[in-house]
């Protein structure tokens, strides 16, 4: 098996992550990220933790795996969700656990550092192969439905 290494990225990953971004946006919704702006969203998030963080896998001196976490405080809950988004697992490395351990570490994370009530995440509705991924990871279905307005 391949050593594997998950951590939190880093700004010197900001180019890395912005294209396995644009690389998930064609391959799930058939969408073009302009380059200028994925990659100044991508920087503004590494630098401001509140924000939130990526997780990356990286094998062999190579990012291989992302997952980036965003934060939504709970009333009901008295505590945090967070928010898993942005997940990418480059085609050559899928079905090799690398989402897996990206997302183990995000619980472990979430648990360690208290108060987070627990993790959520939304897919594209016809993403069937994240759905599956998503439920072999113990994830739920919700009852609930998303709106937007996008400005």
């Amino acid at each position: 098996m391949v050593e594997r290494s998950i951590r939190r990225a880093q700004l010197k990953d900001v180019e890395s992550l912005a294209a396995h971004n644009q690389a998930m946006a064609a391959e799930t919704e058939n969408r073009t990220l302009p380059q200028a702006i994925i990659l100044a969203g991508t920087r503004a998030l590494l630098e401001d933790d509140e924000k939130g963080f990526y997780l990356v896998a990286e094998q062999a001196g190579q990012i291989v795996g992302q997952l980036m976490v965003t934060y939504e405080w709970s009333d009901w809950r008295n505590g945090q969700f967070w928010w898993i988004q942005s997940v990418y697992v480059r085609p050559e490395t899928r079905r090799q656990g690398i989402l897996r351990a990206l997302f183990a570490q995000v619980e472990a994370d979430a648990k360690e550092r208290g108060g987070i009530c627990g993790l959520r995440l939304y897919s594209e509705r016809n993403n069937l192969g994240a759905h599956r991924a998503y439920e072999n990871l113990g994830l739920s279905r919700t009852c609930y439905e998303m709106f937007e307005r996008e400005f």
